[in-house]
């Protein structure tokens, strides 16, 4: 809250006192619509600069490498072209697609991309609260509305004037609640919890979801009218397993990005090949986590499979005594599983049984 100071007994030490208390500005009577119009502005202006710090600050809260969109998958470029098609615009849009792929991202793109990127991006994840805790994250409540309301709330509504409402994972909106979200979505008006004034908000709304929403209307556990509400513009995000051409790009990306203490040059062709083969369930989010677990293990200046989870690693990949592979293959393999299940080189040279000189030797041989 903004404090302006009225007072028809202006002094200098009562002006450096309010503002000492955290007035922002001090007007004395008699005093002009002029002047009150200029501190109004004053007020508009600096709370303004206040959101845009605020969503810049949430924006790197993401994590750099999520801002990037480019992709060489034709479904995934289609739903990037969709989005900056959308972003110009002013509909509710409804982003689908499995867990993982990237839907607040691309939320986030359009909200960038929009005539609202100076405003706040407000995000509202629907499964983590109650039915009666999420109504008041969403709308605010008065003091005394129920248990535990010490003091009113303005909810994350209000505070996202003139910007965007994200909703994440809306087909696990509470049913209870579906009603009052349709209210909103047509006609941007809400009260919050306790309270019956009705107050109107400037916002866009955006949904995403994992779920399919037409299954949930059949199964009367969505609304149908709050389903063709949302869904004025779909876009589509393909999961990561269909766009087999980016997951090595992604990766280098997120190793540059994220990799910023070891000289690490990147992965080993048999990664990258191990990359493109699995399935990734966990899409974009389980690439990330691989990603940045090789880089706290690797301890030489490329990726290998050593450094994989298990479930990345065909039994092809692991030779085993009596495979038809060489002794250094073999040597290779077992002084790059010690090192990444060691803490120092020294306990991986006595795990081993040779020197640290020696296993200098060995690393510097197979390129560890």
């Amino acid at each position: 809250m903004k404090i302006v100071v009225i007072t028809a007994y202006a002094a200098v030490d009562t002006a450096v006192e309010a503002m000492r208390r955290g007035a922002l500005d001090y007007l004395p009577k008699p005093f002009t619509p002029a002047q009150l119009s200029a501190v109004t502005r004053k007020v508009a202006q600096i709370r303004g600069l206040e959101q845009k710090v605020q969503g810049l600050q949430e924006t790197l809260k993401q994590g750099g490498f999520e801002a990037d969109l480019r992709s060489s998958s034709p479904e995934m470029l289609r739903a990037i072209d969709l989005a900056r098609q959308v972003a110009a615009a002013d509909a509710t849009v409804l982003i689908t697609g499995e867990s993982g792929t990237g839907k607040g991202v691309l939320a986030r793109a359009i909200h960038s991309w929009s005539g609202r990127a100076d405003k706040p991006f407000v995000v509202i994840p629907c499964p983590s609260l109650s039915a009666e805790l999420l109504e008041s994250e969403l709308f605010g409540h008065v003091k005394g509305a129920f248990t535990g309301a010490l003091r009113d709330s303005a909810g994350r509504i209000a505070p996202s004037e003139g910007g965007t409402v994200f909703l994440d994972e809306i087909g696990d909106l509470p049913p209870s609640i579906q009603p009052k979200l349709l209210r909103f979505v047509q006609e941007r008006e809400y009260e919050r919890v306790g309270d019956t004034f009705t107050r109107k908000a400037n916002v866009r709304i955006i949904a995403a979801t994992n779920t399919e929403l037409e299954r949930a209307v059949a199964a009367g556990k969505f609304r149908e009218d709050l389903y063709y509400r949302l869904n004025v513009f779909q876009i589509s995000i393909p999961p990561l397993r269909e766009r087999m051409e980016d997951i090595v790009p992604l990766a280098e990306w997120m190793l540059s990005t994220l990799n910023r203490a070891k000289p690490i040059a990147g992965f080993s062709d048999e990664v990258k090949e191990g990359l493109r083969r699995y399935g990734w369930p966990g899409n974009i989010r389980e690439l990330r986590n691989v990603v940045e677990r090789a880089i706290i293990l690797c301890r030489g200046d490329r990726i290998g499979m050593e450094h994989l989870p298990s479930n990345l690693v065909p039994r092809s990949s692991s030779p085993e005594l009596g495979d038809r592979v060489s002794l250094d293959r073999i040597e290779e393999l077992h002084i790059r599983r010690v090192l990444a299940a060691t803490r120092s080189l020294e306990e991986a040279a006595e795990v081993l049984g040779i020197d640290s000189a020696t296993l200098w030797r060995r690393r510097k041989k197979y390129g560890i």
